[in-house]
């Protein structure tokens, strides 16, 4: 058995985790041992007992080693060690780096000039606009995105960078061969050939509570610095702020509206000495010693560029109304209002614009500006 095989082993059996496999490594050395390695001596080592040997040892009677490498040809899976050359240098320094990746795609030297992007699943309009904003001038810049995939604030992020036709990298809490949330699998795909997909866990893992938490600690370990674009006050992004600040990454935040419970996370990020971002160039000049300490080909001019916007056919009442709605999340009343228009005309005319993709409906019947 190889080293690369043994570790994919360790990495099949349950409760074993990143810190366990430390410790043994520095009793055994190599992942072939902690294979070979009798009961008695695998319970010398703190954390493994008499259960835990058992399981190792027997390792054999628990997984199908040969079935998880099938699955990985299958999906065009690749495994990356802790050993390896192309593991990701700023990972290895946390205290718990995963001895073992998945990956789809491919890590380049370049992607050390990495920021993370996180925020809200249940983003709002303008969240979305400052993550896709942000992500892309970052992106175009030279920065690789990383972030993990979730609905919301990681998507948009993840998508302005292909935009930018810049790097990203997806960190999953799920195993490679079963995507979530399953309707970013096609975008999974891109970032693929644009990036890599990552994940620690078996391909087929399907997502728990404990697996998110374990994937932001990559997230934030593999990046320069966090950004944290939209987070309620109990959010998962603050979970992940928290490690980065851990891990002597710089933490940044994006302010929101002060009287939006989706801008409470920020706030209090700021207030506790995040660095308030209104534009990629503060991320820049922040970091910048730390990108020209890599030696890596970054273009900083590239910092005003911005996602294009689509262009559609408005008449005059159209526009008056999307002109209300643009920044702003507004009812129809309040549209009328604002517009002078009867409500029944606004109404219709919304319908219309919502057919051309121009905006969208939000619970409690607001509606906001897409393009």
């Amino acid at each position: 058995m190889n080293s690369k095989d043994a570790f994919l082993a360790l990495n099949l059996l349950p409760r074993i985790g990143p810190v366990r496999v430390r410790r043994l490594l520095k009793r055994f050395r190599t992942p072939e041992r902690i294979l070979a390695a009798s009961p008695r001596d695998l319970m010398q080592v703190s954390g493994i007992g008499e259960e835990m040997a058992s399981l190792i040892h027997g390792w054999e009677n628990h997984i199908d080693l040969e079935e998880e490498k099938r699955r990985m040809q299958d999906h065009g899976i690749v495994a990356l060690t802790i050993e390896e050359d192309g593991y990701p240098p700023a990972l290895r320094e946390i205290h718990d780096p995963p001895f073992l990746l998945y990956m789809k795609g491919r890590i380049i030297p370049a992607d050390a000039a990495a920021i993370g992007v996180v925020g809200s699943r249940r983003m709002t309009h303008y969240g979305q606009d400052q993550a896709r904003k942000l992500s892309f001038q970052l992106a175009r810049a030279g920065f690789c995105i990383i972030s993990g995939l979730a609905r919301g604030i990681d998507t948009a992020a993840h998508e302005a960078a292909l935009a930018g036709e810049g790097r990203t990298i997806a960190v999953l809490g799920s195993g490679i061969g079963n995507i979530y949330p399953p309707e970013n699998a096609e975008l999974a795909n891109r970032i693929a050939e644009n990036g890599a997909v990552l994940s620690e866990f078996p391909v087929l893992y399907v997502p728990d509570k404990q697996s998110f938490p374990l994937r932001n600690r990559i997230v934030a370990g593999m990046s320069q610095g966090l950004l944290v674009v939209e987070a309620p006050a109990r959010s998962g992004s603050l979970i992940t702020a928290n490690q980065a600040l851990e891990q002597g990454r710089t933490v940044f935040a994006v302010p929101g509206p002060i009287d939006r419970p989706t801008s409470e996370g920020c706030h209090r990020l700021i207030r506790q000495g995040a660095t308030l971002v209104c534009h990629a160039q503060d991320i820049v000049d922040d970091l910048s010693s730390e990108i020209n300490s890599l030696a890596l080909d970054f273009s900083p001019e590239e910092i005003e560029a911005t996602p294009a916007r689509r262009e559609i056919d408005l008449d005059k009442t159209e526009a008056a109304i999307l002109e209300q709605l643009d920044g702003r999340e507004l009812t129809i009343d309040a549209i009328a209002e604002a517009t002078e228009l009867p409500a029944g005309v606004v109404s219709a005319n919304l319908l219309q614009l919502e057919m051309k993709c121009a905006i969208k409906q939000l619970p409690g019947k607001y509606f906001t500006k897409l393009i």
